[in-house]
């Protein structure tokens, strides 16, 4: 039995063509990766700097009277004047923000197990998705806006629950697309092989959709908490900030980013050096946040 080689040559032209073409694709890819080089460290200088004027700003007054009093006035060179702090926006901001994500986090994962379990293929939905996605990226001073005309004017005034209200409006299309996202990379062998057993649908989804898909759904819940815990605009128009410790969820209620802007703009700098300090908590709250969540994710896979 006897095999045939083909052999194929090419003409000096062919071959200097060839070697032409191999060494503009080399310049381009080596283009290509300076450009992508450069604009990393672009990105990693200008983060590297907001870390590093955060932390030469808001160390100094880093203390425990930061955590332990509230804001105090001052007086525009008066050195014996009584430091303020930041208590009442701290617990403020997690009282507003973990009530959000409690409203918030329910509908969520609702919504989206409807749309990954329910509603694949349907008009609605397609409606329920687009929709979700549009609020995922609209501005949020729209939905503290929002919340203005639907809760803070018809009971007369500014209060905890309707800052909770706008974070939780932030909260929900996050994790409406987290949870759709982590149950449709489940198998579809999984949820026939659950309900080949007899169990019904809504068991399948309890029972072992939700714990099959549990980390990243709560790595969804964390990035969302993350979020919420820095804004302004919609507590501006909500809660509207307030200088003393409160627990009264009808009234106006303090938080980190209105402290941050309010005493930023004080014109004192006592006071802006207090801003700098709550802005650096945010940061490292936030931070801890997704490092937490990566490492939650990380462990679970």
């Amino acid at each position: 039995m006897s095999t045939t080689t083909m052999t194929f040559t090419r003409t000096p032209a062919e071959e200097a063509t060839a070697r032409a073409m191999s060494r503009r694709r080399r310049v381009m890819d080596q283009i290509i990766r300076l450009f992508c080089i450069g604009a990393t460290l672009v990105g990693l200088f200008f983060l590297a700097s907001i870390l590093f004027t955060l932390l030469v700003k808001g160390l100094p007054r880093l203390d425990l009277i930061t955590f332990t009093r509230e804001f105090q006035p001052t007086t525009y060179g008066d050195d014996t004047a009584p430091l303020g702090g930041l208590l009442h926006a701290i617990l403020g901001t997690l009282v507003q923000s973990g009530m959000g994500v409690l409203i918030g986090v329910p509908i969520g994962i609702l919504v989206g197990t409807y749309l990954s379990e329910y509603a694949k293929g349907t008009a609605l939905g397609n409606a329920v998705r687009f929709v979700s996605d549009v609020l995922l990226s609209a501005p949020s001073v729209l939905v503290g806006l929002f919340v203005y005309q639907l809760v803070v004017l018809p009971t007369g005034g500014f209060s905890a629950i309707a800052g909770s209200i706008a974070l939780a409006i932030l909260v929900i299309p996050v994790v409406v697309r987290t949870t759709e996202d982590m149950l449709q990379l489940l198998p579809n062998t999984l949820r026939e092989a659950v309900i080949g057993l007899g169990a019904p649908k809504w068991k399948m989804i309890t029972l072992v959709a939700y714990r099959a898909a549990l980390s990243g759904i709560v790595t969804g819940v964390l990035l969302a908490f993350a979020r919420i815990a820095g804004e302004t605009a919609p507590l501006l128009l909500t809660s509207f900030g307030n200088n003393v410790v409160s627990w009264n969820l009808g009234n106006a209620m303090g938080s980190l980013p209105i402290a941050i802007y309010q005493q930023a703009n004080s014109g004192f700098p006592d006071l802006i050096a207090v801003a700098w300090t709550g802005a650096l908590i945010v940061t490292l709250g936030v931070l801890a946040i997704n490092i937490t969540a990566r490492l939650f994710l990380a462990r679970r896979k």
